[in-house]
């Protein structure tokens, strides 16, 4: 899998909408962010600049508009990002993760049961 690159948390935001809404325009970002956030514009404005700078979204000007789409699947962005987090707080291991989770009670019986059905039907495969 190809690496992308590192995004801050606002970025990711905005990479959210702009994954939910493909192809966007910069007003419909805008219109977006600001039911969600604080941020003026400018500062969306900003944070997309980076993005098409960071060659996580192109964008193309249509009459007065940009409009922008991704370059980066939000699946494989997701998939490089949860292995980062496992390497780095886990050794690598899911496992570990999971035991952590048990171990400090933040699984819900539910949640617990509904893994023991993944893991199951995982494992008639």
């Amino acid at each position: 899998m190809n690496t992308t690159p590192s995004i801050s948390e606002a970025e990711f935001q905005v990479m959210k909408v702009i994954w939910g809404k493909s192809p966007v325009s910069t007003t419909e970002v805008v219109t977006e962010l600001e039911k969600t956030t604080d941020w003026k514009p400018k500062t969306i404005q900003t944070l997309l600049s980076r993005l098409v700078k960071k060659d996580m979204l192109s964008f193309k000007r249509e009459g007065r508009v940009f409009v922008y789409t991704p370059l980066v699947k939000e699946s494989d962005y997701l998939s490089q990002e949860s292995d980062s987090f496992l390497k780095r707080f886990y050794n690598g291991t899911l496992n570990a993760m999971v035991v952590n989770f048990l171990d400090q009670d933040r699984l819900s019986d539910d949640e617990i049961e509904r893994l023991r059905e993944i893991l199951e039907k995982r494992a008639s495969k």
